[in-house]
């Protein structure tokens, strides 16, 4: 209708028809083509702007009817084909080619008529050329709202000449990464900088920095070099910021060229690992396949080797083998960071070759000190828009300086840790505003106070395992001087805390000093007390900040042995592990040396007791003869376990003493006839020599039970007994022989 309509007009005009009809036809294709989409209408806008330009271009030819159509014809290419390179914008591209379209006609018509329009032609084609050739090195945008497509140029191949190849992007859609914004290697450094504590991170970081940078500058002078190492190793205990580092790593490759992509995968052992040999491959293909182009993050790296009672792990090693494949294949477009812990990871790293030569560099991550992790919890709650009071700083500062001195920071999760107890410090605010009778003022709605910080540092690190107020000196050996006997023991005791004070002293004061004496031998015959005077040397050693807890962990021989040779290595480690920061003791330790099984675990007690001194007490303890025959059937152990406390059997007077405080202790009491009786038992015991194997304490603990539950039984026959009843054990109860 628009074709009859513009051909009647013309007639009526008398406007020549076949250039009105082509005007009219070029416009309805442009329309149909272009209006589809925002980027079509303006692109239709400069078709229009075109054909006006078209009529005072054609009167410059001696045949303007001819030339009209040809140049109003070259808008159907350049419109198509402006549309078609969606990395640019398209009607700037039909702008670029139209108008140089324009400039070669008025410039060519009238000095060369022959020519005609092909000029412009030509012209408007080798504008679409050009910009064809640039699009292929642009990224589209089509995320963008507006639907236009952004001309933001990447970084080009020519930047990273001679230190690694941009990849094609792969094709799949899953495989498409979101447009990054370019970043200059300044602002990724300054995003790690801008992290609290670290130090030694940031010097390895900036040092690998300025080696790539080396490397491309000379790269770009022509000389020769090798491709810098990508794969990298975090080595160092939790919640240290392995993860951040690893996310500002990405956008310093991505910043040099070195990866397309800044984005990072974090994974564990259970992203990997299959449920069977074979799907295991395909699953951490598939997972690797996911990053490439940016950065692997395999956190607890050293869990793909787990090994189980001695067995090797086949799944984790099936995992290993195709993570190296595939570190080496796709090198030039994938970074993988193993992480985990320090002593680990070594292991981690030696249980196969191929892991060391192709993740050689390392960085080692550190604690925080106390007063980096004061700045943490501060920036936390300011993040939170809390404010933390100056007595809740103060307690904070108290209890972050306690962590440093027990050494539990990493068991606790350092950065992990302190956010944990900003959020919990949070919500024992809530709980206190929201139940205080009058309605609370802005500033107490976000202040923690000290009784805050109090609760929510009580609540979080009563979840971890050995976390216990550590006992002053005194009071560790008020339980000491408390125990009925043992004079001998006492005044070792005593004497292993002076010399430990005094190391304390001279080492404060700069002098030397030496090493404390960690591992001890107790022997004695049972029930002399010895689980009781290790635990007073726990806290000892804890009072004097030599062990990070006071408690004692208590095995035996079927708790340290396994079922086959390797297994108890793996077991006995695994116990050495529970007792860490505190006192390992071994009871009846002579039954090690009675077999290969034994002397397994005697070698591995003896590998951690030296590698773990700084941290772990180990007591051996067991009848002196039998304690002889170990110490003599391994040297390390004479030489490890070289301070002795030697407990003596107990006396009649020492057992009465012990079976009074248990009645006592109990509610009980004993009448004066009973107490004859119970003397008498334990006189025989002594005289017959029978004590040590009767059970020295633990057979007047065995005698008060027996006289109680004897009592009992006297007692429900009475229908109503009274409270003295009740409570008084009579000669009638007593056992008179010494079993």
């Amino acid at each position: 209708m628009l074709l009859a309509v513009t051909g009647s007009v013309a007639v009526a005009t008398d406007f020549p028809i076949l250039s009105a009809l082509v005007f009219v036809l070029v416009l309805l294709v442009v329309v149909d083509l272009t209006l589809r989409s925002p980027a079509g209408v303006a692109v239709l806008a400069v078709v229009a702007a075109w054909l006006g330009v078209s009529l005072p271009l054609t009167g410059l030819f001696p045949e303007p009817h001819y030339q009209g159509v040809a140049l109003v014809l070259l808008a159907v290419p350049v419109s198509v084909l402006s549309l078609l390179l969606s990395a640019y914008a398209p009607w700037r591209t039909a702008a670029w080619a139209l108008g140089c379209a324009a400039v070669v006609t008025s410039a060519l018509a009238q000095p060369a008529p022959r020519l005609h329009v092909g000029p412009a032609w030509v012209a408007a084609l080798l504008v679409l050329a050009y910009r064809w050739d640039r699009a292929r090195r642009v990224v589209p945008a089509e995320s963008y709202d507006s639907g236009w497509v952004e001309e933001t140029p990447v970084v080009l191949r020519e930047q990273v000449r001679g230190i690694a190849e941009v990849p094609e992007p792969r094709e799949s859609v899953e495989d498409l990464q979101p447009y990054e914004e370019e970043i200059s290697v300044e602002e990724a450094l300054a995003e790690l900088e801008e992290m609290i504590g670290l130090e030694p991170v940031k010097r390895q970081v900036r040092s690998l920095a300025a080696s790539i940078e080396a490397a491309n500058l000379r790269a770009q002078a022509g000389v020769p070099i090798e491709k810098p190492l990508r794969h990298l190793v975090f080595a160092g205990p939790s919640g240290t910021g392995k993860t951040t580092v690893a996310r500002s790593l990405a956008k310093i490759f991505y910043a040099f060229g070195l990866l397309p992509s800044a984005h990072v995968v974090e994974v564990h052992r259970a992203d990997l690992v299959g449920e069977f040999l074979g799907a295991t491959a395909i699953k951490t293909n598939q997972v690797v396949d996911s990053a490439l182009g940016g950065v692997l993050f395999i956190d607890e790296a050293y869990a793909l080797v787990n090994a189980s009672d001695g067995q090797p792990d086949r799944f984790g090693n099936e995992a290993v083998q195709t993570l190296l494949k595939r570190a080496e294949d796709d090198r030039d477009n994938l970074v993988i960071i193993l992480a985990g812990y320090e002593s680990q990871m070594e292991e981690f790293l030696d249980s196969n070759p191929g892991l060391a030569s192709r993740f050689g560099t390392r960085i080692l991550f550190p604690s925080y000190s106390p007063e980096e992790l004061l700045q943490i919890v501060t920036l936390n709650t300011e993040t939170r828009g809390d404010v933390l009071s100056i007595d809740a700083l103060e307690l904070l500062a108290e209890r972050f300086e306690d962590v440093r001195r027990r050494g539990i920071i990493d068991q606790l999760g350092n950065g992990r840790f302190v956010r944990t107890l900003a959020e919990a410090a949070g919500r024992a605010r809530d709980v206190r505003v929201v139940g205080a009778p009058l309605l609370p003022t802005a500033v107490e709605l976000v202040t923690v106070r000290s009784n805050d910080v109090a609760l929510a540092y009580a609540e979080i690190t009563a979840r971890y395992r050995g976390y216990a107020e550590t006992p002053t000196l005194e009071e560790a050996l008020a339980g000491l001087e408390g125990m009925i006997g043992l004079e001998p023991v006492k005044r070792q005791v005593r004497e292993i805390t002076a010399q430990l004070q005094v190391r304390r002293l001279r080492t404060a004061q700069g002098l030397p000093a030496q090493p404390p004496m960690r591992h001890f031998v107790f022997a004695g015959p049972p029930g002399t007390g010895k689980t009781t005077v290790a635990r007073v040397l726990g806290g000892v050693f804890a009072a004097l900040g030599l062990l990070t807890r006071p408690e004692v962990v208590e095995v035996s021989r079927v708790d340290l042995v396994g079922e086959h040779l390797g297994a108890t290595a793996i077991k006995t480690n695994k116990v050495v592990d529970s007792a860490l920061g505190g006192v390992l003791f071994v009871d009846e330790a002579y039954a090690l040396s009675s077999d290969a099984f034994g002397a397994e675990s005697v070698q591995t007690l003896l590998k951690r007791a030296e590698d773990d001194r700084e941290r772990l007490v180990v007591v051996l303890a067991g009848y002196p003869a039998d304690m002889d025959r170990l110490l003599r059937s391994n040297p390390g152990l004479a030489s490890r376990f070289d301070t002795r406390v030697a407990f003596p059997s107990y006396g009649p007077d020492e057992l009465l003493q012990i079976a009074i405080d248990l009645a006592t202790a109990g509610g009980d009491r004993w009448e004066d006839a009973a107490l004859d009786l119970v003397a008498g038992v334990f006189q025989r015991a002594c005289g017959r020599g029978v004590v040590d194997e009767l059970g020295n304490g633990r057979f007047a603990r065995s005698l008060y039970e027996k006289a109680c539950a004897a009592r009992d039984v006297r007692v429900a026959g009475l229908g109503a007994p009274t409270m003295g009843e009740l409570t008084t054990l009579t000669a009638a109860d007593v056992p008179h022989h010494p079993r």
